[in-house]
Formats: C-alpha cells, sequence, structure tokens
C-alpha cells in the first residue's frame, strides 16, 4: 500500500503566526469584514463544530446552538468582542430578509 504524503501546514500554525506573534490552532479563522444590510460594517468569524464547546442563543432564531454545531460569530466592527453575538450559519446569511429576535444593546 503506498504512503501518503504528508499533509501541508495550515496558515494559521506555526510557523506562521500572526503579526502580533500569537499562534492559533489549525482551523481558527481571526475573523472578516462585511458589510450589514443596515450600513454597519461586521467582523465575521466562523466556529468549526469541534470548537464550539459552550451552548448559546442565536439572535436570528432565538434557538439554542449546542456545543458541537458549526456557527457564526459576528460582531460591529466598532464594538468589541464583547459585542460579539453567535449565530447559526443560515440565520446570519439569511438576516436581511427576516427580523432579528435579539438586538445589540
Amino acid at each position: 500500500m503506498p504512503r501518503r504524503k504528508p499533509r501541508a501546514q495550515s496558515r494559521n500554525t506555526k510557523p506562521g503566526a500572526d503579526a502580533l506573534g500569537a499562534d492559533f490552532p489549525a482551523g481558527f479563522e481571526l475573523g472578516r469584514s462585511v458589510e450589514g444590510p443596515d450600513g454597519e460594517t461586521y467582523v465575521v468569524r466562523t466556529i468549526p463544530g469541534s470548537r464550539a464547546t459552550k451552548t448559546y442563543r442565536c439572535p436570528g432564531c432565538d434557538h439554542e446552538i449546542v456545543p458541537g454545531v458549526a456557527h457564526i460569530v459576528a460582531w460591529p466592527s466598532h464594538g468589541g468582542e464583547d459585542d460579539r453575538r453567535h449565530w447559526h450559519r443560515g440565520c446570519w446569511n439569511g438576516r436581511q430578509t427576516r427580523r432579528i429576535t435579539r438586538r445589540w444593546s
């Protein structure tokens, strides 16, 4: 049986630390900026199911996001990470077509 090639190193693990020198585990996304329907810019981060370890309440549907479920974390770019909200991927993608059940304070 032929041997498998070693996997290429993830872009988010050593030696590819960020500019501040912090190391991030594989599958961790720093975040991207997205303009919302209200014209505000949000920082959005994808959380894989393997890293989802807590229960959160989605502001889009008001249902729980249980541990092990991949989801989106978003917060206003002018705010801090204290303003972040955990969304189901479908709720985040459909936020323009329905009302939000919970608002940022």
